[in-house]
């Protein structure tokens, strides 16, 4: 008797699957070994060849799986081509036989080839050019502050201990006596002198600070970092100014700039243009109304997602992509796990840090959802869980076209408690308890 076996239809049948490495790219077209997989370099050559080989076997899908930055190159040169590319995450092409490149591009083709994957996010143009300048700014950033950690060090070492009597010691007044040790001043009242007013120490704890022992080795490294600082900090002004002449090619002139905006305090290391108005220009709400976002979080919410966020289709798919949504495991109809899933995700990581600074504004709707979740379970799902409910708002602003109206206090802590009530309902309604239960329940104890 023979026997029926379950068949997929093939939904895409001119489907390829490209698994994409640092050296060589594996391309399969089909099942068949010999005929149907080939192996390509990465040269723009190599690129060209593989298009002419795809387009021979009348290919028009084509799915590549990827890590690091190495598929780049390839799929934007064959959508150039005007085939259909997806880029899948490694999860969704888990094998579970022996792994080789061979297997992995066969297994990719079959999949695509099934209907079974679908493509990751990819920003637009514009956004992907904004990335690449905002991600080299937190660089110049992340490599300034190291070099003022050196410098910090090497005054420490010759017991110049600048860093008590001074927050920063690359403000006006640091970078003053620091320049005036380089050239040469051992005098400390002459290097107090230098200091700001209105700083609080006196100029005797100054004075103090900056007697030491001189070494001409540690004078050497101060000397070189401080220049490397300042050449740091005219790349990261140069930086500024070409992120902020592509945010002003994208900025629509239909906004009104005259409306009133909010006002954020700029910190050390922000950007330096007008981020307010550009962004209520580019987004068309004023993000900066929302409590705890700052300048880092709505320059990474440019530069990540920009005004792709249309492309997600719900607040919950966007809070699902940047991995700050619950990962309900369910089997048998028990939750086996909720826990949120792991991931480096740049514009989560900015939104955790604006929710971390929620609970220094002691008042507000997400201060009181910040206080009540960190009471329940904690800072660390606190901080998640803010950040979600910061994403949502976002998504909401821009998709929907409305300003942020928050609730105050009193209103929040009724709908919470209208909420407790609801869910005290149900759960009589599921016991299946009655009025005189509950009475007899209350007087008994």
């Amino acid at each position: 008797m023979k026997k029926d076996y379950l068949k997929m239809e093939v939904i895409n049948h001119h489907a390829a699957g490209i698994d994409v490495g640092s050296k060589t790219h594996l391309v399969s077209v089909g099942q068949n070994l010999n005929e149907d997989v080939r192996e390509f370099g990465v040269f723009s050559e190599d690129h060209d060849k593989l298009i002419k080989w795809l387009k021979e076997r009348k290919i028009e899908t084509i799915a590549m799986e990827s890590t690091g930055s190495y598929w780049q190159t390839l799929f934007f040169a064959i959508q150039c081509a005007g085939f259909e590319v997806i880029l899948v995450n490694g999860k969704q092409t888990k094998t579970i036989f022996g792994k080789t490149d061979v297997k992995d591009s066969r297994w990719i083709q079959k999949l695509h080839s099934l209907g079974l994957l679908h493509g990751s996010f990819l920003p637009s143009e514009h956004v992907a050019k904004f990335r690449v300048l905002n991600r080299h700014r937190t660089w110049l950033t992340q490599e300034t502050s190291k070099l003022n950690n050196k410098m910090q060090k090497a005054l420490r070492l010759m017991n110049l201990r600048l860093d008590v009597v001074l927050s920063d010691i690359m403000g006006q007044s640091g970078k003053a006596i620091v320049e005036a040790i380089i050239q040469g001043e051992r005098s400390g009242d002459v290097l107090a002198s230098l200091a700001n007013s209105r700083i609080r120490k006196t100029k005797q704890e100054i004075v103090a600070s900056l007697q030491g022992q001189w070494s001409e080795e540690l004078l050497y490294e101060l000397t070189d970092c401080y220049s490397l600082h300042k050449e740091f900090e005219a790349k990261i002004l140069s930086c500024d100014q070409q992120i902020e002449k592509i945010l002003h090619s994208l900025t629509s002139t239909n906004q009104n700039p005259e409306r009133k905006l909010s006002k954020k305090k700029r910190s050390k290391n922000q950007i330096s243009f007008d981020l307010i108005k550009l962004s209520y220009l580019y987004f068309g709400v004023d993000l900066f109304a929302i409590e705890g976002v700052s300048y880092n979080t709505v320059m990474t919410l440019i530069s990540e997602v920009g005004t792709d966020l249309k492309k997600f289709e719900s607040d919950k798919q966007f809070v699902k992509w940047l991995r700050l949504a619950p990962d309900n495991r369910i089997s048998g109809g028990k939750v086996l796990s909720s826990r949120t899933p792991k991931g480096k995700n740049n514009l989560a990581i900015a939104l955790r840090n604006a929710a971390n600074t929620i609970d220094n504004r002691k008042e507000g709707q997400l201060y009181s959802f910040f206080k009540r979740i960190a009471y329940k379970k904690g800072r660390g799902a606190a901080i998640t869980a803010t950040a979600r409910k910061l994403a949502v708002i976002i998504w909401n602003m821009y998709t929907k076209q409305q300003e942020y109206k928050p609730m105050d206090e009193t209103q929040y802590l009724e709908k919470v408690r209208q909420k407790t009530i609801k869910n005290i309902q149900l759960k009589i309604k599921r016991l299946g308890l009655s009025i005189n239960e509950l009475h007899s329940n209350l007087e008994f104890s």
